[in-house]
């Protein structure tokens, strides 16, 4: 009877060693620089993802892509970023993000869904060139329905035109 309680005891502490996860450490941040159209939001957080995860850093705080006029490639002022996040997410395999994409509102309703998802799916696609694993990254194209920035000038739409990463839990 005391050797069964025994291995009960040792394979109930085995089980609870086993569940602890050990911490993650964050990585240092990437040093350059980049720069986003004056008066950008560059959080990219929303307000239900407030309190979502996500790292830190100089360029790793910049959580905004942005594209020039009726175009889905990135554009070279942004680079830096999406490899500063594609970095942090191939060594965070758990850490997961959704590239939101968006557009301004020139345009009809359904061509500008169709522009933000070939943003959101052009940030995917670097990013998964850059080691970041498919199960990591969702993308969601919000169109013109969502913008950064009210106004019909070219001021507004540069800052409408942009894929949001936004990191979940």
């Amino acid at each position: 009877m005391k050797n069964l309680v025994s291995v009960a005891v040792l394979v109930a502490s085995m089980v609870l060693l086993t569940g602890c996860p050990k911490p993650k450490a964050e990585p240092p941040a990437p040093q350059p620089e980049t720069t986003a159209p004056t008066g950008a939001d560059t959080s990219g957080a929303n307000a239900e993802d407030a309190d979502a995860a996500g790292p830190s850093g100089e360029l790793l705080s910049k959580r905004i892509v942005y594209f020039d006029f009726d175009r889905a490639d990135i554009r070279a002022d942004s680079q830096s970023v999406v490899a500063a996040h594609a970095a942090y997410l191939a060594k965070n395999p758990a850490q997961k993000v959704r590239l939101e994409g968006h557009a301004d509102e020139r345009g009809s309703r359904e061509y500008n869904i169709g522009l933000g998802e070939r943003r959101g799916q052009a940030v995917r696609r670097a990013m998964l060139l850059q080691g970041v694993a498919e199960a990591q990254l969702t993308t969601v194209s919000y169109g013109e329905e969502r913008p950064a920035v009210a106004g019909s000038d070219e001021q507004a739409y540069a800052m409408n035109r942009r894929v949001e990463i936004v990191y979940v839990k």
